[in-house]
């Protein structure tokens, strides 16, 4: 027999089936009702109408839409600055070694587990001037806070508490990725006499380039998809203040059964997310590659 021709074993194709059926119901078949919903006005289930790309350039022009895009961009942006660097600035204050680590990563892990509507209901509870205690401590302060009647008060405490939920995400993986670090590069960088930012700036930041990533993209596409937070701490309000692209969307889906231009503006906001994702993703290839190619 001829070395080249290797038997194929099809079988291997049984394995993957369960996936490819879970991804199917989970994912692909959803995906193909709502480009289905996209095209098509849905007087009634047994009456629809086809009406092609009418819905996607009806919700193009929606000016509503285009204010809850700003909005949402100026939000994600804002996590992405405060997060990242006071992520990174937890992960390295974190003790390295010993019963102390353990202890600090579970403090630090306890806001993740709490559950979204929770967390919501915490800072609706902790933002009130009678019974919270940062609205009291506010108030008592001298200054006027009301996060249920100020805008610029309601977008604060939202971005504050979303700092304060998932900061810890990123805090954990860059303390994984200076964990992984070779002793071997801070002992080189001591006989050197590198000072702390020096190491910092070549070494650490440096080989927490993969983990950063990584952190921003989830931080992004997280943020870029708030819902339960900020429905339940404001409602969307006051006014529109904290309605983001999601809260906008389940108004159009459930709050007016608008199913046809939900249905489009739902594979907007979809592409919208990819495009950033991956405008994000190149960025940070392309900065960890030149800063490699200027040490060479």
């Amino acid at each position: 027999m001829n070395a080249t021709n290797k038997p194929i074993n099809q079988k291997a194709w049984w394995l993957v089936l369960p996936v490819l059926i879970c991804v199917a119901f989970s994912a692909i078949v959803p995906l193909m009702t709502v480009v289905n919903y996209s095209v098509q006005d849905i007087i009634s289930p047994e009456r629809r109408v086809f009406v092609g790309t009418e819905w996607f350039a009806a919700v193009m022009r929606d000016d509503e839409l285009h204010q809850a895009l700003w909005r949402q961009l100026g939000f994600s942006l804002s996590v992405l600055l405060v997060e990242i660097p006071l992520g990174i600035g937890l992960a390295l204050s974190m003790p390295a070694k010993g019963w102390k680590s353990s202890a600090v990563l579970v403090v630090v892990a306890l806001s993740l587990l709490i559950p979204w509507n929770v967390v919501g209901t915490i800072w609706q509870i902790y933002g009130r001037a009678d019974i919270g205690l940062l609205g009291h401590a506010l108030q008592t302060l001298g200054i006027d806070y009301n996060y249920t009647g100020n805008a610029t008060d309601a977008w604060l405490t939202v971005l504050v508490m979303d700092v304060w939920h998932w900061t810890p995400l990123v805090a954990l993986l860059c303390y994984a990725g200076l964990r992984s670090i070779p002793d071997a590069y801070y002992q080189a960088a001591r006989i050197d006499g590198a000072s702390k930012f020096a190491v910092f700036r070549y070494i650490q930041l440096p080989k927490m380039r993969g983990v950063l990533m990584i952190a921003v993209l989830l931080r992004f596409m997280d943020s870029f998809m708030i819902y339960t937070e900020p429905f339940v701490l404001t409602g969307g309000g006051p006014g529109n203040a904290t309605t983001f692209l999601s809260q906008y969307l389940t108004q159009k889906a459930v709050g007016q059964f608008d199913l046809g231009p939900a249905a489009a503006f739902s594979l907007i906001y979809f592409l919208i997310i990819l495009l950033f994702c991956f405008v994000l993703y190149n960025w940070m290839q392309r900065v960890g590659t030149q800063e490699v190619e200027v040490e060479k």
